[in-house]
């Protein structure tokens, strides 16, 4: 979608350096977006302004990592910014399309990470992003997620991640499924010392995220009919041959079952994230 909204430039503008407030991306005027939700035809400035949310349905668009750091955090120093794909397998095609994306989005990985803050409250800060390669975690992502989780167990701060992830990185390989263990260890570490981890799951949270450090945090919040799973719930209906729950593995169902604690609306979600921080007693 970002792909239709904005000049390859200011897409890069938009990321690079990472000043202590974020921009957020520009829309040009007179574009408009079909909700996928109602239908309804929407000005997408109307939508930037409204955080990506239709205002008629409530449908929550995915969002680039520079439209969701400045709807969240009042500050943002990025960290470990420049890390890059080895490619292990040498998989054909894949530098090139980490090449281009990386130049196209200003980012050179799924996932961005940041020293931040909302109010008076500092945090280390991940953010995930589907537009890079459907968020797929490779050795990139997961050394990321575990640098933050080490710098947050160094430096005593807590961890607000938000998770979205179409899962592990098949142009990886194993590589990419040893992430699952090595960042789930990291949350472990930083667990035992009495760290307080804050999960925001996205639309869609899928395979080896979810089945690693998405789902461990302290406290889990969703936003309003995310995809949650493992497999996709196609995959899950062929291999059972019937019909699956109405609602199956969307945020609302996982929440009925205990796997969610609340479900948070966008525009709700940096004051939620606030009152957190103050009801667990956060230090600055």
């Amino acid at each position: 979608m970002f792909k239709k909204l904005q000049s390859k430039k200011n897409k890069v503008d938009a990321l690079k350096g990472f000043e202590s407030v974020m921009a957020p991306t520009e829309v040009p005027d007179g574009m408009y977006e079909k909700c996928p939700g109602c239908g309804a035809t929407l000005p997408l400035q109307a939508l930037q302004d409204n955080l990506w949310v239709c205002p008629h349905c409530d449908h929550h668009y995915r969002m680039h990592a520079a439209d969701r750091i400045a709807a969240t955090f009042d500050t943002f120093n990025v960290f470990n910014h420049i890390i890059k794909t080895k490619d292990p397998l040498n998989f054909p095609g894949y530098q090139q399309k980490i090449d281009s994306l990386s130049e196209s989005m200003g980012v050179y990985d799924a996932v961005v990470c940041g020293e931040a803050t909302i109010a008076d409250k500092q945090v280390i800060a991940v953010i995930m992003d589907t537009n890079f390669l459907m968020g797929s975690m490779g050795s990139v992502v997961g050394e990321k997620v575990t640098r933050a989780f080490e710098r947050a167990l160094k430096q005593k701060k807590p961890v607000l991640l938000f998770s979205a992830s179409g899962g592990a990185r098949m142009q990886e390989g194993l590589i990419s499924l040893m992430q699952m263990a090595k960042t789930s260890g990291a949350v472990g570490k930083f667990d035992q010392a009495g760290g307080l981890y804050i999960n925001v799951i996205t639309d869609p949270t899928t395979g080896g995220v979810t089945a690693s450090f998405a789902m461990l945090a302290d406290i889990i919040l969703a936003e309003p009919n995310a995809l949650i799973g493992f497999a996709g719930p196609r995959v899950i209906e062929q291999t059972m041959k019937k019909p699956l729950p109405e609602g199956f593995q969307r945020s609302e169902f996982l929440q009925d079952k205990g796997f969610v604690d609340a479900i948070v609306n966008r525009v709700d979600m940096k004051a939620t994230l606030l009152k957190l921080l103050e009801l667990h007693e956060v230090k600055s």
